[in-house]
């Protein structure tokens, strides 16, 4: 079965700076698109960013020249650099395939203090 282990949230100040992982197990992670999602108090999970198995990136407006998505398939991970970042950033962060796998890690807190 697939597991999807995220890492690398915490606690900011606004402007601050976070660089997120997900480590990939059971699949073949080399091939697959791969995306980060994040969830807000009390909100619906949302779309982050993706990055395809051949390196093509694109993230979500609200993101873009903040969040940089990449990956390194050599060790089955894939990394979200998060920078000036901002209150409305607050929430678990989560990665999975695109298209995704039923199943989810348990995400990664982050909270960004105004």
């Amino acid at each position: 079965q697939v597991q999807l282990v995220e890492s690398g949230g915490g606690l900011v100040q606004a402007g601050g700076s976070l660089r997120l992982s997900c480590t990939v197990s059971g699949s073949i992670f080399s091939a697959d698109d791969m995306g980060w999602y994040r969830q807000a108090p009390g909100k619906q999970r949302e779309f982050v960013a993706r990055i395809s198995s051949s390196g093509y990136r694109l993230v979500d407006a609200s993101v873009k020249g903040r969040f940089t998505i990449s990956r390194d398939n050599a060790v089955n991970t894939v990394y979200l650099q998060m920078s000036s970042l901002k209150p409305e950033d607050t929430g678990v962060y989560y990665c999975n395939r695109i298209p995704q796998y039923a199943n989810w890690g348990q995400g990664t807190q982050v909270i960004v203090s105004s």
